[in-house]
């Protein structure tokens, strides 16, 4: 086991132009701002963004929208960031639209290695186009495909030096899920403990999981 922490700077300098982000959070609730401010400062570009929403447009993840670098968002709600549905309409970012639990469990899928998930959520809507349709006694399902990420960034209230994780409330949200679908994960932690601190029983994302961790709170 090792010590995980990094400089904000240099967990964000190994994100590419072009990666695919899975970002936790609900309207920045339990999302890794200060990851997302870095990405800004760097300039990091073309970037995929699966997320539950793109918050506000000076809101958490919003911001990126705002700033244009953001290429395709895989989410299932954008009622609340009029910068996404601008850029949407104009053409200049491709927007896919899940139903939350569908979005959820396709995360969840991804994270465990299933080849899919099975819902009737969609089926006899726009949301069924294009997709393989499965019928089990008598009910149509769609067949969904997992979602995986190059780096998942998610937020935790406290993280231990070997990245084992714990989240407060309901800012725990989709950060558990894609602390298991992303291929790099980076934490943002509220408070960094040393080994021992977080008592085994409260561990929510275990350290195997977890590659790099960044306080949030500027130093």
């Amino acid at each position: 086991m090792k010590n995980k922490l990094v400089s904000l700077e240099e967990a964000v300098t190994r994100i590419p132009d072009g990666a695919s982000l899975l970002i936790g959070g609900f309207m920045a609730v339990g999302g890794p701002n200060r990851l997302v401010d870095e990405l800004i400062r760097q300039g990091k570009r073309d970037l995929t963004i699966i997320a539950n929403d793109t918050a506000r447009p000076n809101n958490g993840l919003g911001k990126l929208v705002v700033e244009k670098l953001v290429r395709r968002v895989v989410t299932s709600h954008i009622g609340l960031n009029p910068e996404t549905q601008k850029q949407m309409i104009a053409g200049d970012i491709e927007v896919e639209l899940v139903p939350q639990g569908t979005l959820a469990e396709r995360i969840r899928a991804g994270g465990v290695g299933l080849g899919g998930v099975l819902t009737p959520t969609g089926v006899g809507t726009t949301v069924e186009e294009g997709k393989r349709k499965v019928e089990i006694d008598g009910v149509t399902y769609l067949l969904e495909m997992p979602i995986k990420a190059d780096f998942a960034l998610v937020a935790a209230k406290q993280a231990d030096l070997y990245g084992n994780l714990t989240y407060a409330l309901t800012a725990r949200n989709f950060n558990p899920l894609m602390a298991m679908a992303g291929a790099t994960v980076i934490a943002e932690a509220e408070d960094i403990l040393p080994v021992g601190c977080i008592p085994p029983d409260a561990v929510m994302t275990p350290s195997v999981l977890v590659d790099h961790i960044v306080t949030s709170k500027p130093r």
